[in-house]
């Protein structure tokens, strides 16, 4: 075995412990979601912390991507093209998902100034279950944006400006 697969095992031995105290989602889960794995590379007596810092990273970037959409403000052309394709119900869903993920903006906030193992825990589960959420509604606009975006260029064929 690679001394990358060992730790990668240890990795999950240790969070198999924190799992079990807390009732957190399983390892691969939360790998899938939150590439948890990178925990490897460092050594750390608070793991339940460096995992919730990889979901806080998951999190807080797709809510710069929404905000982006919501608030197109210094933000690259290409986001005004994704922006054309949307229908008003998929901007009320980007609203509704927005309001979540900065709500759960502010939870961070409140663990990086202060840490407590429990409200961590707390933090990872209920992260957990609302990218679930997130991720169905997220995969849902995606769609529209991909059905829609040979369409939004219909009419438009001299080239120019498009945002």
């Amino acid at each position: 075995m690679e001394e990358n697969e060992i730790c990668l095992d240890d990795l999950k031995k240790d969070y198999q412990k924190i799992k079990e105290k807390y009732d957190l989602p399983d390892f691969e889960k939360m790998n899938q979601d939150f590439f948890i794995e990178k925990a490897v590379d460092f050594e750390t007596d608070y793991l339940i912390r460096e995992i919730r810092r990889y979901v806080a990273d998951r999190i807080s970037n797709y809510l710069r991507f929404v905000e982006s959409l919501l608030h197109p403000s210094n933000v690259p052309i290409f986001i005004f093209s994704v922006i054309k394709t949307l229908k008003p119900e998929d901007t009320e869903k980007l609203r509704e998902i927005y309001k979540k993920l900065s709500k759960t903006e502010i939870e961070l906030i409140e663990l990086d100034i202060n840490f407590d193992e429990d409200k961590e825990a707390s933090f990872i589960k209920n992260s957990f279950e609302l990218w679930q959420e997130v991720k169905k509604d997220l995969s849902e606009i995606v769609e529209t944006i991909k059905k829609n975006w040979d369409n939004k260029f219909e009419g438009n064929s001299k080239g120019g400006y498009f945002g």
